[in-house]
């Protein structure tokens, strides 16, 4: 027989890693929002580009501003899986933030894209919001310590 597995064992084996390690060509991620974001941004010019060019490329804002409805804000995530050693959880490639704003004619006024790098030094507020809604009331505490009283004592 023209093929015999006893003499050709080595090939295989060979053959075998170089076709499982050609599979991995490119990293796999996930990502969320606009893809390619920095790219993309360098596409609008300021004083220049409009509301409706700013759609073309991104389409719909991903949020506005609370204040202002000039102010328009996109995002970008992109999670890649770990090496061996870390399990392969996944790790933050990049997260940048693009912001818009406009003037009242809705010519581009300012553009500026924040990155992982930049938002280490955004300034964030202490202060914490006590959610009254989510506390339970009289009744309900007082019917819950019923319930576990009686539970406890069968």
């Amino acid at each position: 027989m023209f093929f015999d597995i006893k003499h050709h064992k080595f090939i295989i084996i060979i053959l075998f890693f170089i076709i499982s390690n050609g599979c991995t060509f490119q990293e796999a991620s996930k990502n969320h929002g606009i893809v390619f974001l920095e790219n993309r941004s360098k596409k609008l010019t300021v004083n220049k580009s409009n509301k409706n060019d700013v759609i073309k490329i991104f389409g719909q804002p991903h949020s506005k501003s609370i204040s202002d409805d000039s102010e328009w804000i996109y995002i970008e995530r992109v999670l890649v899986k770990g090496e061996y050693h870390k399990l392969g959880k996944h790790i933050l490639k990049s997260n940048n933030v693009l912001i818009l704003n406009f003037d009242n004619y809705g010519i581009l006024r300012n553009k500026k894209l924040i990155d992982k790098s930049d938002k280490k030094k955004v300034a964030f507020s202490d202060k914490e919001t006590k959610n009254e809604l989510s506390q339970k009331s009289f009744v309900e505490r007082f019917l819950s310590s019923v319930r576990s009283k009686m539970y406890r004592n069968k």
